[in-house]
């Protein structure tokens, strides 16, 4: 995978003018082929939050097996400011998706896709940025309110802001706090929600971005240097 990152030089206010031009961009219904491989991207930081770390999970969408893994670094040049999360940590995600060897058809985001205050969350600008489809898995509420949810695994409510559905939240796993699901590129919330529900086993996360985060926020490690790694071992990371 061969990306072409824009310059990256924005300041807060710069960075919320572009979320606003982009939107309009945006695709929320199916424009996806084929689903072999899925993707799990997530984002942590080492040395007091002046490295960023992303860490991509490529797994076979019928096995959920993982067949590929990618970690990248990158000093943080952003602020943490919520809301703008993708201008402080896409540039290490796209570093790592391009040293994976097995390329995903969709790739699920630790984070907000359309379930977003401008509607524009790094599921949404990832996606764009590299015209793959993508969707938000976020393990916390950004903006929106639901109704409560059942205890039952797979049970979702509508997430509202200002009158519009913007995502679920979705029950994972029964007797855990739900996921907040949304649209981020070339896919409809349904087919979201489904895809999520597909990857997920027997914990809260999806596999696809509980793998991603194990690489990204636990213990430091240097490339993965042999693949594929069975999951039993995973554990290690």
């Amino acid at each position: 995978m061969n990306i072409a990152l824009p310059d990256w030089s924005f300041s807060p206010e710069q960075a919320i003018a572009l979320q606003q031009e982009l939107r309009s961009q945006v695709i929320v219904t199916d424009q996806l082929g084929k689903v072999r491989y899925v993707a799990g991207v997530d984002v942590g930081f080492e040395a007091e939050g002046t490295i960023t770390r992303a860490a991509v999970a490529v797994l076979d969408v019928d096995t959920l097996q993982v067949i590929d893994l990618a970690i990248a670094r990158r000093p943080t040049t952003f602020p943490y400011i919520p809301g703008l999360l993708s201008f402080r940590e896409i540039p290490a995600v796209v570093d790592a998706l391009e040293k994976l060897t097995v390329l995903p058809d969709l790739i699920l985001c630790d984070g907000q896709g359309t379930a977003h205050p401008r509607r524009f969350g790094i599921a949404c600008h990832l996606g764009l940025i590299i015209n793959l489809p993508t969707i938000g898995v976020a393990k916390s509420l950004l903006v929106g309110k639901h109704a409560d949810l059942a205890d039952e695994k797979g049970h979702h409510q509508p997430l509202i802001h200002k009158g519009e559905t913007i995502g679920v939240a979705l029950r994972t796993r029964v007797g855990t706090k739900p996921v907040y699901i949304s649209p981020g590129h070339r896919i409809s919330l349904n087919t979201a929600i489904s895809y999520v529900m597909r990857c997920t086993t027997k914990y809260r996360l999806p596999e696809t971005t509980r793998h991603a985060h194990k690489l990204a926020s636990g213990p430091a490690i240097d490339a993965i240097a042999v693949l594929p790694i069975p999951p039993d071992q995973l554990s290690l990371f």
